[in-house]
């Protein structure tokens, strides 16, 4: 698997690229207001998908652009208020190459949040970040607090080693693991 995490602008966004070696067949995560980084890293790449972990406009932004360059479908949860070609369920799995992306619904920072598990690698959106997690409250519309705790508890049960990358630069890393989140994110300890 290829797998590049990209700064994207606005709020220290991080937008991936996931790409199958073989076929070069990719998808690009929650491209934010600057796509230009993003437009140098997929050279090469069949981008086949734009998906979105939520409907976020930082999170959703660059998706015409990027579409419109690549013609790519964009894929975001069925409960998203946003303009997307392909709806997604909890437990869907999206063939890339290869690749299997496995979606897992986590609403809680928003009603539409989901998680994407490729290999042992997680894209958690705003759900969980290095060292903190993803807010709710009045600034986010349809979060819910409650849904946000069950949703962090269905990510701890995974393996130790899977390795989380946040659609934020917040943390003093730029990536982490469910192990070291259990021992040391204040939110989950």
């Amino acid at each position: 698997m290829i797998l590049k995490q990209i700064p994207s602008g606005y709020d220290a966004n991080f937008a991936y690229l996931i790409a199958d070696k073989k076929t070069k067949e990719g998808a690009i995560i929650d491209p934010s207001v600057d796509i230009s980084k993003i437009k140098e890293e997929i050279k090469g790449f069949e981008i086949k998908y734009i998906i979105n972990t939520h409907s976020h406009m930082d999170h959703v932004a660059g998706n015409k652009e990027l579409k419109s360059l690549t013609g790519a479908k964009i894929i975001q949860h069925e409960l998203s208020p946003e303009d997307h070609d392909i709806s997604i369920k909890a437990n869907q799995e999206i063939k890339l190459g290869s690749l299997i992306l496995k979606i897992i619904y986590t609403p809680g920072h928003s009603k539409d949040h989901i998680c994407i598990l490729v290999e042992n690698k997680l894209f958690t959106g705003d759900l969980l970040f290095v060292g903190t997690i993803g807010g709710t409250g009045e600034r986010f519309k349809g979060s819910d607090i409650k849904e946000q705790f069950e949703s962090l508890n269905k990510l701890m049960d995974l393996p130790g080693n899977t390795e989380i990358y946040p659609g934020h630069d917040y943390g003093p890393e730029k990536t982490t693991t469910i192990k070291h989140e259990k021992e040391t994110n204040q939110f989950l300890v």
